[in-house]
C-alpha cells in the first residue's frame, strides 16, 4: 500500500513593498524550525482558495485575497506525500499574528533564499526568485 497524498495550499502574501510574509514552523510542528508559506490542508468539499482563505484566518487572524497559482509541487515526506499548491495573495484586512508559528517575517523577494525553507516550499521560493 502506498503513502497517502495530502493536499496542502500555501499563500505567498505580498505587501505594498513587494515583501513576502514568511512563517517559521514551531518546534511542535513537523519539519520544525524551517520556514514556510502559511496555509494548510484542504478539507473535503473546499476549493483551494476557500481552504487558503480559512487557514489564513485561523493561523494569522487576517484576511487575504487569493490570486493566481504560483507552483504545484509534490514532496515525499516521511509519512505521506505532500502536494503543495501555492498561490499569490494580498492582505485584505488585519495584521498577521503568529498564532501557530514561532515567528513571522516580511522579506524582500530577493532575500527569500537566505532562509532555510521546508522542502515542500523550496520550488515556490525558486519560482519567485526566477520571476523576481
Amino acid at each position: 500500500m502506498g503513502k497517502k497524498t495530502i493536499l496542502v495550499v500555501g499563500a505567498v502574501i505580498l505587501n505594498e513593498q513587494n515583501q513576502v510574509l514568511c512563517a517559521l514552523r514551531s518546534s511542535e510542528m513537523s519539519s520544525p524550525n524551517l520556514w514556510e508559506f502559511p496555509g494548510g490542508k484542504v478539507e473535503n468539499g473546499e476549493s483551494h482558495k476557500e481552504a487558503l482563505h480559512r487557514e489564513i484566518i485561523e493561523e494569522l487572524e487576517c484576511e487575504i485575497k487569493v490570486l493566481e497559482q504560483i507552483e504545484n509541487t509534490f514532496f515525499n515526506g516521511e509519512r505521506a506525500i505532500i502536494n503543495l499548491i501555492t498561490y499569490k495573495a494580498r492582505l485584505v484586512s488585519g495584521i498577521p499574528k503568529p498564532k501557530e508559528h514561532e515567528e513571522l517575517r516580511w522579506l524582500p523577494l530577493g532575500d527569500l533564499h537566505k532562509l532555510e525553507w521546508a522542502p515542500a516550499d523550496v520550488p515556490t521560493v525558486r519560482r519567485l526568485q526566477e520571476n523576481f
